[in-house]
């Protein structure tokens, strides 16, 4: 017997992330549209309004469907395609042995999606597709009950379009030596996700691996702003960086500069580039910051047998 088809368009929203949260899904049948749906949490994350917009708009489905997902998630799109086979089979542990975060969601939409014959697809957010836009415009109106005021201040603090925005997440393990670093590139209406692993002294080491790779991965000489919480990264580039240089590389107390061939590598990349670092509550920072953070975590190597090396 052939299924009905039907396309499901969902999308989260969170501010502060954690905070009040809201998702939309919007329902299409034969390319019409058939059904929206959308919901609000007072406390919540962007990740697990993500996760309720799939399993909501999902659940809303009384019989079994051949269903198409179109979220614009990374973190949606590699939990399903690229992580959750894994977290099956070591028992809902992420490549470096840590509980998975939203295991709860994770496992329901597990559940749910086996009812259906679910595809999956990525868009752009706010890439000018209709239903990526309304899906969006469900999740913020759910969120956003609250003041024209509180909006206004929501609406100032997104990036600027004329920018290109880097969000720069990392993790570090001092126990292990190891780290990992992962970075949202976004302009416009493109976005890109890279990443790495590694062993280290610090969390700085890899606030700067992070960086690096950010800069490297532009192809234009176009204005940046990133995105960190790394207060260490905002000070070394806007006011260490350039008497290191004048001294030769020494600290202001006479010392030679810390992750001095990592600062090296970027005074190159900031010859080429007019960055701008702004620093970023680890509470209520942009969601597509939280979203690298939880995509680091991914990037982890599994901690060595006996501890550091």
């Amino acid at each position: 017997m052939l299924l009905p088809e039907v396309t499901i368009y969902t999308d989260g929203a969170c501010n502060p992330n954690p905070g009040v949260g809201g998702w939309g899904a919007v329902l299409l049948k034969g390319g019409r549209l058939y059904r929206e749906l959308s919901g609000r949490e007072e406390k919540a994350t962007n990740n697990r309004m993500e996760l309720a917009a799939v399993i909501n708009g999902l659940l809303s489905l009384k019989e079994p469907h051949r269903v198409l997902v179109v979220t614009d998630s990374t973190y949606v799109k590699n939990g399903i395609c690229s992580w959750m086979d894994g977290w099956r089979r070591r028992g809902w542990l992420t490549a470096a042995r840590q509980p998975v975060k939203n295991r709860d969601l994770w496992e329901q939409l597990d559940r749910v999606s086996r009812k259906h014959q679910v595809r999956w697809q990525w868009v752009r957010g706010h890439s000018q597709d209709p239903w990526n836009e309304r899906a969006d415009a469900l999740a913020v109106a759910a969120r956003s009950r609250q003041s024209k005021k509180q909006e206004d201040r929501v609406e100032t603090a997104r990036p600027g379009k004329e920018r290109v925005a880097i969000f720069c997440g990392i993790t570090y393990a001092p126990s292990h030596g190891t780290g990992s670093w992962a970075v949202i590139l976004s302009y416009k209406r493109y976005m890109k996700v890279i990443g790495g692993a590694g062993r280290g002294d610090s969390a700085n080491q890899f606030h700067l691996h992070s960086l690096l790779a950010g800069l490297s991965a532009l192809k234009k000489n176009i204005p940046v702003t990133v995105y960190t919480t790394s207060a260490y990264l905002r000070d070394g580039v806007h006011s260490w960086l350039a008497g290191w240089q004048r001294r030769g590389w020494i600290t202001s107390q006479g010392r030679e500069v810390g992750n001095r061939e990592l600062w090296q590598q970027l005074a190159v990349l900031l010859d080429r580039f007019s960055v701008d670092i702004q620093v970023v509550s680890r509470k209520n920072g942009y969601c597509l910051l939280q979203e690298a953070k939880v995509l680091a975590r991914e990037w982890r190597l599994p901690p060595a047998s006996g501890g550091r090396t």
